[in-house]
């Protein structure tokens, strides 16, 4: 959707982030349980770039994902995806899952339901379009690279989720019943049409990759 946008938008917005500090990993402190959950996944590694099948760009199915470090005393563990880099006041919420068992665990490619893909009938939390499935990376042409946080959180047990329940509810379970957090960061650009990309001695386009600061 947002592909369509004019490079000038993108380039007028690339001061206005959300910002890393937003993000359910670092407004929830965890303390002792913060970044004790090791989260990876087998299609990109950390701080890496997402590959197009799993954006806007490409087919859009949700990527996989593996996750260990669990608390033996977890009751649940949940995911939420957000994009740091949103030109918005808040990260955008690009998939939520509550209720996944708790211990080590692993998420296949197109888990969560998605355009033309059913998912794996899994219990979707509302993304920040209000929809119950994966959102797939749709960053405006020349606003930046975009930081995409995949957060794994375990839980204690507590009150059940409702339905389709939305950021609000995930990060007041997170403050009360949270034990322990990992994070994987997957980046992804869409470039700015007017600048010409750098090519090599063939001419062929070497795509660049500058993150930005947080907000």
């Amino acid at each position: 959707m947002l592909e369509k946008l004019p490079d000038i938008v993108g380039q007028a917005l690339r001061g206005q982030r959300a910002g890393l500090y937003k993000t359910a990993f670092h407004a929830v402190d965890l303390r002792a349980g913060m970044a004790s959950i090791a989260v990876t996944s087998l299609a990109f590694a950390d701080h890496a770039p997402i590959p197009e099948r799993y954006t806007a760009d490409g087919v859009g199915v949700s990527p996989p994902l593996q996750w260990s470090g669990v608390p033996t005393q977890a009751a649940s563990v949940l995911l939420i995806v957000e994009d740091a880099d949103a030109p918005t006041p808040h990260p955008l919420v690009h998939a939520i899952i509550v209720d996944l068992e708790g211990g080590d665990g692993a998420l296949a490619e197109a888990s969560l339901p998605s355009h033309g893909h059913a998912g794996a009938g899994l219990k979707i939390g509302r993304n920040s379009y209000l929809q119950a499935s994966w959102m797939p990376p749709d960053p405006p042409p020349g606003h930046g690279v975009h930081r995409y946080l995949f957060q794994v959180f375990a839980l204690e047990a507590g009150p059940s989720f409702g339905e389709a329940p939305g950021r609000d509810a995930v990060l007041g379970a997170i403050a009360a019943h949270g034990l322990a957090s990992g994070c994987l960061i997957g980046i992804y650009e869409r470039r700015d049409g007017s600048i010409a990309a750098p090519v090599d001695e063939e001419g062929v386009s070497v795509p660049t990759l500058s993150l930005p600061s947080a907000a």
